[in-house]
């Protein structure tokens, strides 16, 4: 059984109906990984950002009803949370992996970091033609970073700065077809070379 990479069975766990049925294979077949995931990358971002990071794997503890749409492990500075900051972060929903860093709404500094992108939009708009944006994390869609204009990706990072529910996220999506996944080396390699590049907006 592979220890980092996700599989077709992985992506199908969230197809499965029912709250307590979806979690128990989740936890049995996911979870492992999200775990050994953490553990090598939160050594592998503080290497390369100086900062010690701390991996946080989703529990998914607050549903009582409805199963969850995808599950992550989230990297940040801080050891007791990673939603009040922004954060790196790989996990996959039914249809899609992601590899992905930004800030969702509950960041406690919005301003700063938009701020700090702003002066650093050319960053963004160099970063290679095959990633993705995402502003909304709890939603699956993804659009390519190349279709946004100079003048949209302004737009979106004062948004971001000035709506409190406004969320940014930058990465790259894997369907299940795409041959990284099929070999753990291969995955692990590809997602240091993501994190490499989106540590440049760190």
């Amino acid at each position: 059984m592979p220890d980092y990479r996700f599989t077709n069975d992985d992506f199908k766990v969230f197809d499965i109906e029912g709250l307590e049925p979806r979690m128990t294979e989740l936890k049995k077949n996911i979870r492992p990984k999200l775990v050994k995931i953490g553990e090598h990358f939160s050594d592998y971002l503080t290497e390369i950002t100086g900062d010690q990071h701390y991996a946080h794997v989703a529990q998914h503890a607050r549903r009582t009803v409805n199963p969850p749409d995808d599950t992550w492990v989230s990297f940040s500075t801080n050891p007791r949370g990673y939603k009040m900051l922004p954060h790196f972060q790989i996990g996959l929903f039914g249809d899609h992996a992601f590899c992905m860093y930004g800030v969702i709404y509950e960041t406690a500094d919005k301003t700063a970091v938009a701020d700090k992108w702003l002066d650093r939009i050319d960053q963004i708009q160099s970063m290679p033609d095959n990633y993705v944006f995402s502003v909304n994390h709890m939603k699956p869609e993804k659009a390519p970073l190349k279709d946004l204009s100079d003048d949209d990706l302004k737009a979106a990072l004062v948004k971001l700065k000035n709506q409190k529910n406004a969320e940014l996220l930058i990465g790259k999506s894997y369907l299940p077809s795409n041959s990284i996944l099929d070999n753990d080396n291969v995955f692990i390699y590809e997602l240091e070379a993501v994190l490499q590049e989106l540590a440049r907006l760190y």
